[in-house]
């Protein structure tokens, strides 16, 4: 679970950028709307990225805290830093939000068979944030 762990709080840190480099360099039609929400996801990333550390130290464990081994292990891969048309960012968004959901319902049921159910909550509330931002993507791409 620990490694599972770490996988996913290097993911939501390797995400947190990328979606900083969407918001940044998103470009086209309906700019504004998109560049605004690319930014609540990030602030989400934020709080979601602080809450799995945290349950981390609360069950004896040290979480990864370094740009170096989030890197190591992360399967949310970085962009360059160049422009990216709505669509192309939406659907980027969306992809990485179904590996973290996947990675997250996952956790979750792992934690469940433990009887983690701490852990079984923090995961749910993931699973049930990045369900909504799949939606609202989906639609948008539409």
């Amino acid at each position: 679970m620990s490694k599972k762990l770490d996988l996913y709080l290097a993911n939501l840190a390797v995400n947190y950028v990328k979606l900083h480099n969407l918001h940044w360099n998103v470009v086209g039609r309906g700019f504004k709307q998109v560049h605004e929400y690319l930014e609540e996801m990030y602030d989400e990333t934020t709080e979601s990225f602080d809450e799995v550390a945290e349950y981390q130290k609360m069950v004896g464990e040290f979480p990864k805290a370094s740009l170096k081994d989030y890197m190591e292990i992360a399967t949310i891969k970085e962009l360059e830093s160049k422009d990216y048309a709505i669509e192309d960012a939406l659907k980027i968004a969306v992809d990485d939000l179904k590996l973290m959901r996947d990675l997250a319902t996952e956790i979750r049921n792992e934690a469940d068979e433990k009887g983690e159910f701490t852990l079984v909550a923090l995961m749910e509330g993931e699973v049930e944030a990045q369900h909504k931002h799949i939606w609202f993507i989906e639609s948008m791409l539409k």
